[in-house]
């Protein structure tokens, strides 16, 4: 009783702990009088899931109020479980490296029909445009079949290792070593583009034959964190924002030129004129995000190094626009064009030290996805500078990448109702 007396004074006057620093501003330090070496190794099983349903655009009938009505077609889940490994050395005072590297177990995507749609109403299976924008013949009159998008139900199975990152992170100020102050990190974060190539017309829907998750970009996160104790409760907050650069080898739409043309509207146009392989191939999203929280350390004792902390943020994110591997990319086989959308939600943890050495933590997080299309691409080019982009076939001024069959507006598809759930389980030693 006079244990739990200490504690909720500590709360609610805001008593002095001697506690580390929250985990978002953790840094490793070394050469320092009383610590001459720091190192921390994390090892991390971490699941995220991903849910949307997936609608088209579609022309309201004749006669009816409203040009467009939006018909709901799939739903839509991704399931990505890794093993998250990473290594934190304190390089001097206040100044960290680290590295980390994930095995990625599986990258598992899976589209069904929604209740409302099925085989004979959905306008997947029931296409009939080829992806130049002619009809297919004998499709409309009934004399021909349709000839479906993608197959429905479809399930697709990646893994493997991972892009490997590394990071350099200081602390300008560290309340450890001065309570006046705030502890404040900056840092920089390289992924470097080492996992193998992502085919992106590569058939994987075979279990046993998992396709590769490389995405040949060069990721810069800059990013800076503060953290300020007040007793039991450490409030802090984060901004980051990365920088993609496209690296050498990067997957474009117009390597199916030859093998798989059927899937481009104008395969002819891959690599003449401005359609070059940086113009047609990846378009990795710029993104950025803040999040804030609040640590409360309900338990501490300091003489043992034993603490248990709950840790509650908020988290926001944007996604910008770009050409890459969205929800839709597995089942039609190539890059697609994503418009930029919002993250919003949240996250709760528990962090638990039994000794010095050792920490385990666990934690949920949840965002809400706003709406946004995910074929968006751009129908051509005005090479010719005549203030119009001329669309008609066999011109130069077409982008190889659209597709007249989904990439059209009053055609696109779109991701709505869209969530993702992450689960994080990991274990700290310190050396």
């Amino acid at each position: 009783m006079h244990r739990l007396r200490v504690v909720l004074a500590a709360l609610t006057l805001g008593a002095p702990f001697a506690a580390s620093a929250a985990d978002i501003t953790r840094i490793a330090s070394s050469l320092e009088e009383d610590d001459p070496f720091d190192l921390f190794i994390d090892v991390g099983f971490e699941r995220t899931q991903n849910r949307a349903k997936i609608v088209r655009e579609q022309l309201a009938p004749a006669g009816q109020p409203g040009g467009r009505v939006d018909a709901t077609e799939l739903w839509y889940k991704g399931v990505d479980a890794r093993l998250n490994l990473e290594l934190s050395v304190g390089l001097y005072r206040d100044l960290e490296f680290s590295f980390a590297l994930p095995v990625v177990f599986s990258q598992n995507e899976r589209w069904d029909f929604t209740s409302n749609s099925s085989p004979e109403t959905s306008t997947i299976t029931n296409n009939c445009l080829n992806a130049n924008g002619s009809v297919i013949p004998g499709c409309l009159d009934g004399s021909a079949p349709p000839n479906a998008l993608f197959d429905v139900p479809q399930e697709s199975f990646r893994g493997g290792l991972g892009n490997m990152r590394f990071g350099l992170a200081y602390a300008f100020f560290n309340q450890e070593k001065d309570e006046t102050k705030p502890t404040w990190i900056v840092g920089l974060e390289y992924e470097a583009p080492t996992a193998k190539l992502r085919d992106a017309a590569a058939d994987t829907t075979n279990p046993d034959s998992r396709g590769n998750i490389g995405d040949r970009v060069h990721k810069y996160q800059l990013y800076t964190a503060f953290s300020r104790r007040l007793g039991a409760a450490e409030p802090y907050f984060k901004a980051h924002y990365t920088i993609p650069v496209r690296g050498p080898g990067a997957y474009s739409n117009c390597a199916q030129a030859e093998s798989n043309p059927d899937n481009l509207g104008a395969p002819g146009n891959c690599f003449q004129g401005p359609w070059n392989r940086k113009e047609t191939g990846i378009n990795a999203p710029h993104t950025a995000g803040m999040l804030f929280g609040v640590e409360l350390v309900p338990f501490n004792r300091p003489a043992k190094s034993q603490r248990f902390a709950l840790d509650v943020r908020g988290i926001g994110n944007y996604v910008g626009s770009g050409r890459y591997y969205n929800e839709l990319s597995a089942a039609l086989r190539k890059l697609l064009t994503s418009e930029d959308y919002f993250q919003v939600g949240g996250m709760l943890g528990v962090t638990a030290n039994p000794s010095k050495a050792f920490q385990i933590r666990a934690s949920g997080m949840f965002l809400y996805n706003t709406n946004h299309a995910l074929t968006a691409e751009e129908p051509g080019r005005d090479v010719n500078n005549d203030g119009a982009v001329d669309l008609q076939p066999g011109s130069p001024e077409l982008n190889p990448n659209f597709d007249w069959r989904y990439d059209l507006v009053s055609r696109r598809f779109l991701a709505v109702e869209s969530t993702t759930f992450r689960f994080d389980l990991s274990a700290t030693f310190s050396f």
